[in-house]
């Protein structure tokens, strides 16, 4: 698919997911990404403290030496406290920083594989709206799924891990690369990983193999960074961009179903539950019974004894 014609179609179907998302109850979704954030900041608050308390605790200790009488041992003893609290609070500080370091580079990544189930059933429910495919409960199937999702988001975030750095590099070496134009290139290559990972759940119904959707979204490359720009978008804003990119997350998992069945008519999935092969309909399936119903009566006639 042509590039630009791609991206309309990946972007553009974020109205139809929308529509489709509460025309059919299916706002309820957004309350796991809700739950995750509230999940991860008080496991990360509670974390940090923890963290930093234990440091000063630690910090304390050390500097009880008992056999010791020499004037620094004796100054570190007495200030114990207050250079534990100093220690303590540093740590604090520099976690915190750390974290957020680790939800701006990666917390869209975060998102997808923390989701992940989610995602899949949320996918497939989409699916199944638009097509009325429906598909049998699958234990197996589905943590197949789950670990799908996760190793997608892990290798996509990788790859773009080390485009990131090749555009540092050369930003060095370039200040002009590394600046404006660095994070525009950046920008769209977030954008298509992302998309790849949401329209991953569609291919992985198509049973299609990690190198066939691999091979499906670079021909389709448009689609994907269409998908992926608006929660990309909310990735850059700074401080609540991964607490916002959650919730846009249900929507694009949505849009990634409804323009990959724009292209591919995901109705005649042979993996469906309701699958009819080509040519087959309801009459067709009167027409078997009847022919059925007929033998049935021709075998009462043969076994009557004959007169």
């Amino acid at each position: 698919m042509n590039l630009f014609k791609g991206f309309g179609n990946g972007f553009g179907a974020y109205g139809k997911a929308l529509s489709l998302i509460f025309n059919n109850g299916l706002w309820w979704y957004f309350l796991f990404p809700l739950a995750l954030n509230i999940l991860l900041f008080v496991g990360s608050w509670f974390g940090i403290a923890s963290l930093s308390d234990s440091v000063e605790i630690w910090a304390k200790d050390l500097m009880s030496v008992e056999d010791d009488s020499t004037y620094f041992a004796e100054f570190l003893k007495s200030n114990s406290g207050y250079i534990a609290s100093v220690v303590g609070w540093v740590v604090w500080f520099i976690s915190k920083i750390l974290l957020f370091l680790l939800y701006g580079l990666f917390g869209g990544y975060i998102i997808i594989m923390l989701m992940s189930p989610v995602f899949s059933i949320l996918s497939e429910k989409a699916e199944e709206i638009l097509t009325g495919n429906k598909y049998p409960f699958n234990g197996d199937q589905l943590m197949r799924d789950i670990v799908r999702g996760v190793m997608i988001a892990f290798r996509n975030m990788f790859i773009e891990l080390g485009y990131m750095i090749g555009i540092l590099i050369v930003g060095l070496i370039i200040p002009v690369i590394g600046g404006i134009i660095g994070t525009i290139i950046l920008f769209f290559i977030a954008s298509y990983f992302y998309g790849f990972a949401f329209i991953d759940y569609t291919n992985e119904r198509r049973r299609l193999t990690v190198k066939q959707s691999v091979q499906f979204i670079r021909a389709n490359k448009g689609m994907a960074i269409g998908n992926g720009f608006i929660f990309a978008l909310a990735m850059f804003i700074p401080f609540c961009g991964t607490t916002i990119a959650g919730f846009i997350a249900i929507v694009s998992v949505v849009a990634a179903t409804i323009s990959t069945h724009k292209i591919v008519d995901l109705s005649n999935s042979s993996y469906a539950k309701n699958y009819k092969p080509e040519g087959t309909d309801e009459n067709a399936t009167v027409v078997d019974e009847d022919i059925k119903a007929i033998g049935e009566n021709t075998e009462e006639i043969d076994e009557k004894p004959e007169d």
